[in-house]
């Protein structure tokens, strides 16, 4: 389940509204909006503690690795990093339709993947101009 579909399921399980779960995290409605939609996620990591104080969950429900994976690109390299690592998690996903890996390999997979993901951004960062960064 996605960052945006577990917050909705917790909001509505509680039979909050989206303006009622926004006013109480602090964020506007749109933001809640976006993220529901999985259009964005919090860039602030403070927000996800926030969020499993709020349903007095583990934190660790709302911050998997593939939503800690999408908040670190996009708070190093901005909407286009969130985008590319986005289009990077639905290819690898579509890698395991129909397959036989395991959980844990499909995982490790993942985990590696991003990571070298991440270090390959760090590296090119040696090769772009300085007006592009």
């Amino acid at each position: 389940m996605r960052f945006g579909d577990k917050i909705k399921e917790q909001r509505t399980l509680r039979n909050l509204t989206q303006d009622e779960f926004a006013g109480a995290m602090g964020i506007s409605r749109r933001t809640l909006c976006y993220y529901e939609e999985g259009k964005t996620y919090p860039q602030n990591r403070a927000f996800y503690k926030k969020l499993a104080d709020y349903f007095e969950m583990d934190i660790n429900y709302f911050l998997t690795e593939d939503e800690e994976f999408l908040t670190e690109a996009a708070l190093k390299y901005g909407r286009r990093g969130l985008s590319q690592a986005q289009s990077v998690l639905e290819q690898a996903s579509a890698l395991f339709a129909g397959g036989d890996l395991s959980e844990e390999d499909k995982q490790a997979f993942m985990q590696e993947l991003q990571e070298l993901y991440l270090d390959s951004k760090e590296r090119a960062k040696k090769f772009t101009p300085k007006k592009h960064l």
